[in-house]
């Protein structure tokens, strides 16, 4: 091999190096720390005070985290389900050729475009009893009016549902477009000429076909919904009380606000665990898939 066929070979790996290096250490590595610190007894700063599995007891005896996992369990579900239906909706809508159909897929994309510290802070203004909806309809003559979700720990996880899904749904329902405009239209066709309603052929044809669509956006949507942290301390900063407090904010608050680094690290690896149960099995499905084709 020639000096010149050597560097075209090794010209990749050289290339991709720095980053393959700063992936390691940056996520990775860290990943390793975190778990290895939940075997501690780190309070401010880490110690290598060595206690087994002994954090992990503590953290679901701790009422804090039960209420959380409690809070995502309602925050999840409604997050994930709505941000799917409502793209699904909109995408169907797109898809029967409408005019100006472009100008909607921008109107429907565009909160994809501001982080979820904007949409939380634009949310939380929307719905401040004394800045948004409720000032605004008591100004037009609806003196009675009230709208105070955000202030009502019976309520608020719905304010973060909402402000999710409004965030979020753009991006699935281009998901699922590209699902519904890769459907052979022949099939379609030969329904129509069966005389098949249309209700029956999205239910029997499209619905199945988009099936690998349905399940990346649930993937997609999951691993956001299980990471949320900034649009919870956007709109609500897990307020009123512990009414909208998710794992990532008991995360964030028991390892740099209560000093607690060891019980926080084991609340970040059982995040990873649930983020690993949504991944793994994707990407098992993935491969399988590539493999049997």
């Amino acid at each position: 091999m020639t000096f010149k066929q050597r560097l075209q070979a090794t010209m990749p790996l050289a290339v991709l190096s720095p980053s393959l290096l700063a992936l390691t250490i940056g996520v990775y590595g860290f990943i390793l720390f975190t778990v290895v610190i939940s075997f501690t007894r780190s309070k401010m700063f880490p110690t290598w005070d060595w206690v087994g599995l002994r954090q992990y007891p503590r953290l679901f005896a701790n009422s804090r985290w039960e209420t959380s996992v409690d809070n995502f369990l309602v925050f999840g579900s409604l997050y994930i389900g709505g941000a799917m239906i409502l793209g699904l909706f909109m995408a169907i809508l797109l898809d029967q050729k409408i005019r100006f159909e472009g100008v909607l897929r921008t109107i429907y994309l565009y909160p994809l475009a501001l982080s979820f510290i904007v949409t939380g802070v634009v949310w939380q203004w929307m719905l401040n009893p004394g800045l948004g909806i409720e000032r605004l309809m008591r100004q037009w003559g609806f003196e009675s009016f009230e709208f105070r979700w955000i202030t009502d720990p019976d309520m608020a996880i719905y304010c973060l549902v909402i402000a999710g899904v409004w965030q979020v749904a753009g991006f699935t329902m281009a998901m699922f477009l590209a699902g519904l405009r890769g459907i052979n239209e022949e099939i379609l066709k030969a329904a129509q000429i069966d005389g098949a309603p249309g209700w029956k052929i999205y239910w029997r044809i499209i619905i199945p076909a988009l099936r690998p669509v349905f399940l990346t956006a649930f993937v997609v949507q999951a691993h956001l919904a299980i990471k949320s942290y900034d649009l919870v301390v956007a709109l609500t900063k897990g307020g009123p009380g512990l009414a909208t407090q998710l794992p990532s904010t008991f995360m964030y608050s028991t390892t740099f606000t209560r000093n607690q680094m060891g019980l926080g690290a084991a609340s970040a690896v059982m995040m990873l665990l649930a983020v690993a149960a949504v991944m793994v099995p994707y990407l098992y499905s993935e491969l399988r898939n590539e493999r049997s084709h």
